[in-house]
């Protein structure tokens, strides 16, 4: 791709994720787009079939991939329980709170077919994304000591409760005080933590 198609394609994706935060997904249209983006919707329709495919490709590109590279930021499957579930929420609270179009592309991703059908496409299996999360389980769950649950149980008592915190956090920042301080997050972890340990 020619640096400036890059250039145009990168502010295509940067204008959707900003239409979604700011007016729903269901809100973003390809002629908004083109329109926002000062592009024919032809140009849109060049490179993605549809909105969905183009939902996909911002979903696993875009966000899914920068994703992960944050959260294993100095993080090892060989940390222990509480140190490596403090990076991950660390890690994505410290992301998330920068890039709130992100978050909120993640939120309808898991409330939607989206991510089903952006997996089934791409053919990504369990495991694909985040593979030193899932051996770091693996290994304590090995070693006696977390309960032995499925990786996918894991997923949800590990990330449920942190997006709901960064959800709380985003709903403060128009209120006179934030809640959600880091000493809140760490506290909040370190309850989730104890009630795993074996």
């Amino acid at each position: 791709m020619r640096p400036k198609n890059l250039e145009k394609e990168e502010a295509i994706r940067s204008i959707a994720l900003q239409i979604i935060a700011e007016e729903g997904l269901e809100n973003l249209s390809m002629q908004k787009l083109a329109k926002a983006a000062n592009v024919s919707p032809r140009t849109i329709y060049i490179k993605y079939e549809n909105k969905e495919d183009f939902l996909i490709k911002l979903f696993i590109d875009e966000v899914l991939g920068s994703y992960e590279k944050a959260v294993m930021e100095k993080f090892n499957p060989d940390m222990g329980f509480a140190e490596g579930v403090k990076k991950i929420w660390t890690n994505s609270f410290r992301y998330f709170k920068e890039n709130r179009h992100y978050y909120v592309l993640m939120q309808y991703g898991k409330s939607s077919p989206l991510l089903n059908k952006a997996y089934q496409d791409r053919d990504i299996k369990e495991g694909d994304f985040f593979t030193p999360i899932h051996q770091f389980l693996q290994l304590h769950m090995k070693a006696g000591n977390i309960i032995k649950l499925p990786v996918a149980a894991y997923r949800a008592i590990l990330f449920a409760p942190l997006f709901d915190l960064i959800n709380e956090y985003f709903e403060h920042t128009t209120r006179p005080k934030q809640i959600i301080t880091d000493k809140v997050l760490a506290d909040s972890c370190e309850a989730v933590v104890n009630g795993l340990l074996v």
